[in-house]
């Protein structure tokens, strides 16, 4: 399936503070926030981008009051620069989600000293409550005016455009080409936070010369600007880059960026994923197949991504012939279809792949598990009639809302409809995007409309997830293909008239991709898993060694339950291994003395730090297997 590239993003972590990174160039639209979800982020960062480079809309920013007030403070932010470093050159300054960035032309990257000075002579200007002031001038003026300036960008972005006036916004002695809006003046702005710097390319390619990005926050109060600031630390703690080397889940090494070596506990993880996925899918009739990783290059041009993904595929030549490994595994699932007749009768046909993919990312835009060169995907192609679309697309979203309920994720969604280049005819994407239309709300789901962000060869629905900090990821994605697989590929089936019929071909990913949605509850769950996705479920602490004996039976019964349980017999003080199954997030402490193996049990405690007291171990036997079986959400036992 082929996930765009915003699926295979991630959010990013946010430092508080003013820190700076130079060690990557960002790409446009490569900005930090409060780790959302990069399709939403990156889409407003570049129509944000367009707004100020291309003059595109009657504003620079969304005239709502947030984005006016993040706008103004990006202004003043620029003036405060402009006043410490007189020889920076000035390009744009957007406002985005959850804050505002400015690009400067500036020889060495500015420190955090830098931005400490910058943001206190913000507030400078802020008490100088400076008026913004619009002015308007002929394009022809305002090039003389920044040439004489020696302004090059804003120049540039002149010379781009077609109108014949512009509008400059000016506050004090800092001015700049602007459409506004703008708050009334500098001190309304009352909440702001410069947070970070990093390189950035001009206009997003890496062809053209590196600025120096510095990202702020700006609120309309002095609470929401510490609820927020709270917010990066509390996701900066929950990084799973962090936790997945702390808890040992994963790790990365230099011999295969981008591609996570799984530790035995991070393949814990995996597997009960993978084997939740398959119960669901099992008991709704779907089949499972595997295709290979290494693919001759005639399958892409084919499928026509030779012509437009190439460089993102990593290729191997043999015998002289080119051979590819895969990127996504929707071309390779038509030949398990159509290497037999299909009869109408057979439809649909669900094919599901955990399918192992390699996509050539830029080294620079590698993120932990959330951006990656090698992924698994949960994928399925569904190969039906026309006529059974809507219930299938309806069915679908039925899993979705199941399956994340699991992780207690609430989902939201997107219709995207046919954008201006397309295959196939009109009376195709209007019957396909009534379908998805008719099961969003055959299953009540409200949905905002993303017009024109279909795929090219079908509408599509994107489905956002809210994890515990209130960040949004999209993750999965069902998508309607009217012709790529079915008229490049020639699929057909017999329908009751004895003719060959296309079918349509339904791909979709729930999880996205396994290290990616990893990743997702690493972050959603702080690394404290519920029990039944927890790598080491329970740990057997004898008090003493004389207390050997009963803890290794004790953990022997747990074994023989099928639970995940570790035996810490170490001679270290109580409290030093308590705390220390603590901070590796294990659910459940059975710790065994005198006392417990006298009476059969043992003194339970959560990772929490509750003291449960002395519990029977028949009982949390009993407790611990339900709990699992039913993959509870929460740590019960020994609670009723």
């Amino acid at each position: 399936m082929l996930i765009e590239k915003e699926g295979l993003d991630g959010p990013r972590s946010m430092r508080r503070g003013a820190s700076t990174d130079s060690r990557e160039p960002a790409a446009s639209g490569d900005v930090p926030a409060k780790l959302k979800c990069p399709s939403r982020l990156e889409h407003m960062a570049e129509a944000e981008e367009d707004r100020h480079i291309k003059l595109t809309g009657e504003f620079d920013c969304d005239p709502s009051p947030l984005a006016t007030l993040r706008h103004s403070s990006s202004h003043v932010m620029a003036q405060a620069v402009k006043r410490l470093f007189p020889g920076v050159k000035v390009a744009i300054g957007p406002a985005i989600e959850d804050g505002f960035y400015y690009d400067f032309a500036k020889a060495e990257p500015f420190t955090p000293e830098d931005l400490a000075r910058i943001e206190d002579e913000m507030c400078v200007i802020v008490k100088a409550d400076l008026p913004f002031e619009r002015q308007e001038m002929s394009r022809a003026e305002a090039l003389a005016f920044f040439r004489e300036r020696d302004e090059p960008f804003k120049v540039e972005i002149l010379e781009g455009i077609e109108a014949d006036r512009v509008s400059l916004y000016r506050q004090g002695d800092f001015i700049d080409l602007c459409r506004g809006p703008h708050v009334p003046s500098t001190g309304k702005l009352r909440a702001f936070k410069l947070l970070s710097s990093s390189g950035a390319y001009w206009r997003g390619d890496e062809r053209n010369p590196m600025l120096q990005r510095i990202y702020g926050t700006a609120w309309p109060s002095t609470q929401e600007l510490e609820q927020y600031l709270w917010r990066l630390e509390e996701a900066k703690k929950r990084d799973h880059r962090k936790l997945g080397r702390e808890l040992d889940l994963f790790d990365f090494f230099d011999v295969a960026p981008g591609e996570p070596f799984w530790l035995p506990k991070g393949m814990t993880i995996v597997r009960e994923l993978e084997r939740f996925a398959r119960e669901h899918l099992d008991a709704r009739g779907y089949q499972e197949i595997s295709t290979p990783m290494l693919i001759h290059q005639k399958l892409w041009v084919q499928s026509g991504h030779w012509e437009h993904y190439q460089d993102n595929m990593f290729k191997v030549e043999v015998e002289d012939e080119l051979f590819t490994l895969k990127p996504m595994n929707c071309p390779p699932s038509t030949y398990v279809y159509r290497r037999a007749i299909r009869s109408y009768r057979d439809l649909p046909l669900r094919y599901s792949e955990m399918g192992r993919c390699h996509r050539n990312e830029r080294s620079g835009t590698l993120t932990g598990l959330v951006r990656v060169r090698q992924f698994t995907q949960d994928d399925a192609h569904l190969y039906m009639r026309p006529d059974q679309l809507q219930d299938e697309i309806t069915a679908l979203l039925e899993l979705v809302r199941e399956w994340y309920g699991t992780f207690e994720l609430q989902p939201s969604y997107k219709l995207s409809t046919r954008p201006e280049k397309s295959l196939g005819t009109d009376e195709q994407w209007q019957s396909a995007e009534a379908a998805l239309h008719d099961a969003l709300k055959a299953n009540e789901l409200a949905y905002d409309l993303n017009p024109g962000d279909g795929a090219f060869y079908g509408p599509k629905i994107d489905i956002y997830v809210q994890d515990a900090l209130g960040r949004q990821w999209q993750i999965a994605t069902i998508q309607a293909d009217l012709t790529m697989l079915p008229e490049r590929f020639a699929l057909e089936y017999i329908d009751s008239d004895g003719q060959p019929k296309r079918p349509v071909v339904v791909h979709r990913a729930i999880f996205g991709s396994y290290e990616r949605f990893i990743g997702l509850l690493v972050e959603h769950y702080a690394g404290a898993f519920p029990t039944w996705l927890a790598p080491v479920q329970a740990r057997v602490i004898p008090i003493s060694e004389k207390h050997a004996a009963y803890a290794t039976i004790v953990h022997e019964r747990l074994r023989g339950a099928r639970i995940r349980a570790e035996l810490d017999g170490r001679n270290e003080k109580l409290g030093y291994r308590i705390r220390e199954a603590q901070l590796q997030k294990v659910p459940y402490m059975l710790v065994v003395g005198e006392r417990e193996s006298q009476s059969a049990t043992v003194s339970l405690r959560h990772r929490s730090g509750d003291d449960l007291g002395a519990v029977p171990v028949d009982r949390v036997l009993a407790d611990l297997s339900n709990e699992i079986a039913s993959r509870s959400p929460r740590l019960g036992v020994g609670r009723s």
